[in-house]
């Protein structure tokens, strides 16, 4: 392309960029956006109070952490406070069952100053123990990884593409605003380039500011040299590769949506047959898993997210974990997926013509 072309792309970016940020139609795609960012900075405000209150209380209620771990299940409600003294907080109530009789129910909850148990009793037995441990650095990590891969690519990022990236040409023809574009002196596939990187500039801007605010929002809760160790270590590769992953899913799926919006009258039905195959993937043989952009796009998480081991288990056989692919094989399929498709829809608008009685 000579500067000309550039020229009238950059024109194009100018005039796309504000409507793409700021339209009606984008308020929903900031919701589901910065929803994760909300849910990490109630934890971390959460978290650092719920430590301090559980730290008052072991002041108050002393108990060691070695004669917590030595409580089992099978002990009745005396021995339990015998060995550790009362709870700091109790309740029972009464279960009407089959014949009239009564089932006694109650829980205990003692902590060491860190860790929350809780002690389940029915008629006086001790039937189950769950503790709440105190908030660690691989383990929110952990969470961020699954809430990324699960609902960030999967559901965020993914509908958010839809809503920009189908606007850009359906949207303009619903507004019967398209043929401005057509009557002036451009070739139509440098008008696509720049409407696709309006939107890729817009999706990115949003997408990967929601991610750089939902790592800042993990780490909050942390301490400085805690924070500062793990940033030297491998933090900034995971806050790189995250948002790495994001301007690749912005690109992806941009691509996609941009095409559906070229060649389909209504965007949403094509959308839905996408959706359900890329939500699909975890249900799917090895081999057909590669056929989706998020397989690709989850290979280049610098953490992996296994199945929750408290799903049903008939589910867990179900979801098939595929060998991750090389970070050099995802990186060159999502980038020449996404140049096939852009070049396809070049294609499709050197042909473009409306007719808004029929559009």
């Amino acid at each position: 392309m000579n500067p000309k072309d550039w020229a009238q792309i950059l024109a194009i970016i100018r005039l796309e960029i504000g409507k793409t940020l700021f339209s009606r139609r984008s308020a929903w795609v900031y919701l589901l956006a910065f929803a994760p960012v909300l849910l990490f900075m109630g934890n971390s405000i959460y978290a650092p109070r719920q430590q301090a209150h559980l730290a008052g209380i072991a002041v108050s209620h002393p108990v060691t952490t070695e004669a917590l771990n030595a409580i089992t299940t099978g002990l009745s409600n005396s021995v339990v406070v015998e060995k550790l003294g009362e709870p700091y907080h109790q309740r029972s109530w009464r279960h009407e069952i089959e014949g009239g009789r009564a089932n006694e129910r109650a829980v205990y909850k003692y902590t060491d100053g860190k860790t929350d148990f809780a002690f389940f009793f029915a008629n006086g037995r001790l039937r189950r123990i769950e503790r709440d441990d105190p908030e660690t650095l691989p383990g929110n990590l952990l969470i961020f990884a699954t809430i990324f891969r699960f609902y960030f690519l999967r559901l965020a990022v993914f509908f958010g593409c839809v809503g920009i990236f189908t606007n850009l040409f359906r949207g303009e023809m619903l507004d019967k605003s398209l043929h401005f574009y057509l009557l002036t002196p451009i070739r139509r596939e440098l008008l696509m380039t720049g409407k696709y990187l309006a939107g890729l500039i817009a999706a990115v801007a949003i997408f990967a500011t929601s991610t750089a605010l939902q790592f800042a929002a993990l780490l909050w809760q942390f301490d400085g040299p805690t924070v500062a160790g793990f940033l030297a270590d491998s933090g900034w590769h995971h806050v790189l590769s995250y948002l790495g992953v994001t301007l690749l899913a912005c690109a992806g799926y941009g691509s996609v949506f941009l095409a559906t919006g070229l060649f389909f009258r209504n965007p949403i039905v094509p959308a839905a047959v996408v959706l359900l195959w890329e939500s699909a993937n975890l249900f799917l043989p090895a081999a057909l898993q590669k056929l989706s952009l998020i397989f690709y796009l989850q290979s280049l998480c610098p953490v992996a997210a296994t199945p929750d081991s408290s799903l049903p288990p008939l589910l867990i056989l179900l979801i098939s974990a595929a060998p991750q692919a090389s970070p050099a094989l995802a990186l060159g399929c999502l980038v020449i997926f996404t140049l096939l498709v852009l070049a396809v829809s070049g294609f499709r608008a050197r042909k473009l013509e409306i007719n808004y009685s029929t559009d």
